[in-house]
């Protein structure tokens, strides 16, 4: 039976199969291309391979170890290789490289870049990329085509002849982390040596760009059968070196530092220093710390035993270390060895740069500062990392000499091997050289369009997520758990009868979530080209979405004149009117008391046109007000969104009264049955329940809001393919009231403690023109005068007093009624704690927060 040394979209295949199928790859890349591959599918897979590989005991990873020991790794080589996998493939590194390279973690969505202009761009494939991995790294053939996956593009991974299977077997354990089935047809490995040059031509012909690993007999080799036009992406070998002056030489842990550079990985990764510069030109120093630097090369050494080399490795260095013993006689080196073999340090008078043997060979040679360009320029095509050991002044300056010369990388010693999510990689970022910039420039129908995708079909979506429901409970139980690195932005919200509450970002998730609000903010028809702002979000508690709108609107590159919200409405509308402003943010019970008192001066300005309001609702009779009575043309919901959340849902000139459109590059929703963990049955109101799908640490997989909803059948007459939702209220003991949230079970503990009453407890919510209405309906039986319970409540229920008093939202009525007449369940006969009788709130979030 022939071995299978190809995988073809995840089916094993031989040699003579892969001979029959690789004059078909341009077709392959046709079909494959027609699904295209959205980056989120991508990270999500490589997020749960990364769990997988990181479980020392999972069938995986043990299936992955064998083929590496097979290919003579020890076990901390197969370690070290985990480790490598694991912090390139998680979700939190792959986010980080993409904002990097493309910008953003879904550079795949076709956008408006300038939110003042109708020119929409995004990064596309280049279609095929073919990557020539290298025998002797293992992992570098699976990372390289993970890259090419981020970017969108088919990719084939050849490997040489004389490697294993290791490559195959990974991308095949990434293939079955997607659920959607696309990686599996978006990748083909195959392992073939360099002379069939006959399937290299194959390769290459059908390929838009070719990615080489490895030197220049490598890269010439492959190069000869790239077409012209298609891009070759040479990953060449490249030499370091660390560069030290004489206060840094001096100092032992510069020295300690700089031996572990040399000793780790043996000195086989590109970043590994070679040769050690000094910045002198005086012979006897550079032998004086070579003397000096042998022990602490002696301690590195040690702590990792020597590797088994083989015959060729051992002839190179004997070889290196007997021509610099014979030129010890004219006074040019010098060599420091230990006495069994494991490391040494050769010591030359001479500057030109120079390629150790390798295996914890270092040499060290002199190069005053001032001759680093003509030493090292000629060199150019060749630098990679620079150990800079220096103080601050002289680090910024020799960095600077270094790039100039060729180096592509400055780290500190004991640092030449690390890297960071995102780095370029040999000056360039790779992802860039795997992609295209391509735009569209639009005309005046898209102009509330911030991402033309959403007028497509929608492409594959993960799968809804599993397990239990999250409460607003067990998130601010786990908040202490967050990771530090995670809790960048604490938000807090007024909380109700557990208090307030708080919830963490990082600025990362904060800025895509604005970004996803400003795209929102232009489907309701803000049109920052010509609208100006006034942000007027700032009444009682409601400085989040203050905060938010100011960035949203800074985002978006909007005329904003954000005004601290007070009571002098004249002084507001004189700014409204001094600054032309057309366009109105603000909670409603501000908004209405603002046209109340300054309606007039604002209709003759005759300038404010647009009304987006948010942290409560406006009615239908309010809404016609504003339209009749001051010539407002657009009154909608700015954002559904929450503290918790961030933005959820928005509008468009289509969507009416309570009608959202969903976020879907923020969540996924389910609408659950409001008695089981199962979908709410068609068109009847449901659970709102919300899985963030970017997040970094606070996560709320499957978040109960409390909020209610039903889904909204068919397509939306704006176009967009993005689902819609309609809000139907709140469920459960607590009813929101303006900004804030308002606890039956509360008020009856006020009631119980400060004025002794014993008897049952109603709330009742309606509308007013400018504000909604509680009525607290209390059993004569046990009450008090209506005045006096009416104090009580607002001095001991401070968010009842902050909507009353503070944000002037709402007012409050106590009745004072016979039992009897209290309004109970037509069924059970049970008292009707709160009894709602406002229209369907529109634009009301599950707390008083940023994103509305």
């Amino acid at each position: 039976m022939s071995e299978l040394n190809h995988l073809w979209q995840g089916t094993r295949i031989d040699d003579a199969e892969a001979a029959r199928r690789l004059p078909e790859l341009p077709d392959l890349v046709i079909d494959a291309l027609r699904r295209p591959l959205p980056t989120d599918v991508v990270i999500e897979a490589c997020d749960r391979l990364a769990r997988v590989l990181d479980t020392a005991d999972h069938p995986t990873r043990a299936k992955l170890a064998q083929l590496l020991y097979a290919a003579g790794k020890s076990t901390d080589d197969a370690d070290a290789a985990f480790a490598v996998l694991t912090s390139f493939l998680g979700r939190e590194g792959l986010e980080r490289k993409l904002r990097a390279e493309l910008g953003d973690v879904r550079p795949d969505r076709l956008t408006r870049p300038d939110p003042r202009k109708l020119t929409f761009e995004t990064w596309a494939p280049v279609g095929l990329v073919v990557h020539i991995a290298p025998g002797n790294a293992p992992t570098v053939g699976a990372l390289t085509a993970v890259e090419g996956l981020l970017a969108g593009n088919v990719n084939v991974v050849k490997v040489p002849g004389s490697a294993g299977l290791f490559t195959h077997e990974l991308l095949a354990a990434l293939a079955d982390c997607d659920p959607t089935g696309l990686i599996e047809a978006y990748t083909v490995v195959m392992r073939f040596g360099s002379g069939r040059t006959d399937w290299l031509r194959l390769l290459c012909g059908a390929a838009d760009a070719v990615a080489v690993w490895g030197g220049e007999a490598a890269v010439e080799g492959v190069a000869a059968h790239v077409p012209p036009g298609c891009r070759l992406v040479e990953w060449g070998h490249k030499i370091s070196f660390a560069y030290l002056t004489a206060d840094a030489w001096a100092r032992p842990d510069t020295l300690r530092a700089l031996a572990d550079d040399v000793c780790r990985m043996e000195q086989q990764a590109c970043s590994s220093p070679q040769v050690i510069y000094l910045d002198t030109d005086d012979t006897d120093e550079v032998f004086a710390f070579a003397e000096r630097f042998a022990p602490a090369l002696s301690e590195a050494s040690a702590r990792t035993p020597a590797p088994d080399l083989g015959l060729a490795e051992q002839a190179e260095i004997t070889n290196t270390e007997i021509v610099a013993e014979l030129e010890e006689h004219l006074g040019l080196t010098r060599v420091t060895a230990a006495p069994d073999g494991s490391w040494r340090i050769i010591a030359d008078t001479r500057s030109a740069l120079r390629a150790s043997p390798l295996f914890r060979s270092v040499w060290v040679k002199p190069l005053p500062r001032k001759d680093i360009p003509a030493v090292l320029r000629p060199m150019r095509r060749y630098l990679q990392t620079v150990g800079l050991a220096a103080d601050r002044p002289d680090t910024a300056e020799l960095a600077r000499t270094f790039f100039g010369a060729g180096a592509l990388r400055v780290t500190a010693p004991g640092g030449q091997l690390d890297s960071y999510s995102g780095e370029p990689h040999d000056g360039v970022y790779a992802l860039q050289r795997y992609s295209r910039r391509v735009s569209l420039q639009a005309d005046e129908r898209f102009a509330t369009d911030g991402c033309l995708d959403d007028l497509t079909a929608p492409g594959p979506r993960l799968p809804a997520p599993e397990g239990p429901l999250t409460t607003k409970s067990d998130a601010l139980a786990a908040l202490d758990s967050v990771h530090p690195d995670h809790a960048q932005l604490y938000v807090r919200s007024g909380g109700s009868t557990s208090g307030p509450a708080t919830w963490v970002y990082t600025w990362d998730d904060y800025d895509a979530q604005m970004r996803a609000a400003g795209e929102g903010l232009l489907a309701a028809g803000f049109d920052p080209r010509h609208d100006r702002a006034a942000n007027l979000f700032m009444p009682g508690q409601m400085y989040g979405s203050f905060t938010s709108f100011f960035d949203i609107l800074e985002r978006l590159a909007a005329t904003q004149i954000p005004y601290g919200v007070h009571a002098d409405f004249e002084a507001v509308a004189d700014a409204l009117i001094r600054y032309r402003v057309n366009t109105l943010f603000g909670a409603p019970s501000y908004l209405l008391q603002l046209f109340a008192a300054q309606g007039e001066r604002l209709r003759d300005h005759g300038r404010v046109e647009k009304v987006f309001y948010g942290g409560a609702h406006l009615t239908d009779a309010q809404r016609r007000v504003l339209h009749d009575e001051f010539g407002v043309k657009v009154v909608r919901s700015a954002i559904y969104g929450s503290n918790d959340l961030g933005p959820m849902g928005y509008q468009c000139d289509h969507a009416t009264g309570a009608v959202h459109h969903l976020f879907t590059t923020q969540l996924d929703l389910e609408i659950l049955d409001r008695a089981a963990d199962g979908p709410a049955p068609a068109d009847e109101p449901g659970r709102l329940v919300f899985t963030p799908r970017t997040r970094l640490g606070q996560r709320l997989d499957r978040y109960e809001t409390s909020d209610l909803g039903r889904w909204i059948p068919g397509p939306c007459a704006c176009g967009r393919h993005t689902p819609r939702f309609e809000l139907l209220g709140r469920y459960g003991d607590t009813a929101r009231v303006g900004a804030f949230f308002i606890s039956h079970q509360h008020l009856t503990r006020v009631a119980a403690e400060a004025f002794g009453y014993a008897g049952e407890l109603q709330l009742v919510l309606s509308e007013g023109l400018e504000q909604e209405r509680l009525t607290i309906r209390l059993d004569h039986r046990h009450a008090p005068d209506p005045a006096t319970a009416r104090r009580h409540f607002l001095t001991h229920y401070p968010e009842l007093r902050n909507a009353v008093e503070v944000a002037r939202m709402a007012d409050v009525e106590v009745h004072v009624i016979d039992g009897a007449h209290f309004e109970r369940g037509a069924t059970s006969g049970k008292l009707r704690n709160i009894i709602d009788r406002r229209p369907a709130a529109t634009g009301r979030p599950t707390e008083p927060q940023p994103s509305h």
